[in-house]
């Protein structure tokens, strides 16, 4: 156990526990987004795209709601 402890000692005296870096993580997160040219960028959707969507969205709707849907699943036994 002797031995243990000495080699534990001889392993751990060179260390300092007070290594801090000049710079922070989130130093480290800000020089990486300057840095990374293959990022996400959210698309910026055009009009006539928004419209079609919800011109085929109220056609759905109107399809759900109409009178002679007969509200069943499909499933015939």
């Amino acid at each position: 156990m002797d031995l243990i402890n000495s080699e534990f000692e001889s392993m751990v005296a060179g260390l300092s526990l007070d290594q801090s870096t000049p710079n922070t993580y989130l130093d480290d997160l800000e020089k990486s987004e300057a840095l990374d040219e293959n990022h996400f960028q959210e698309p910026n959707p055009s009009w006539p795209g928004v419209r079609k969507f919800l011109l085929s969205a109220q056609v759905a709707i109107k399809r759900w709601l109409r009178q002679d849907n007969d509200r069943d699943d499909g499933v015939q036994l």
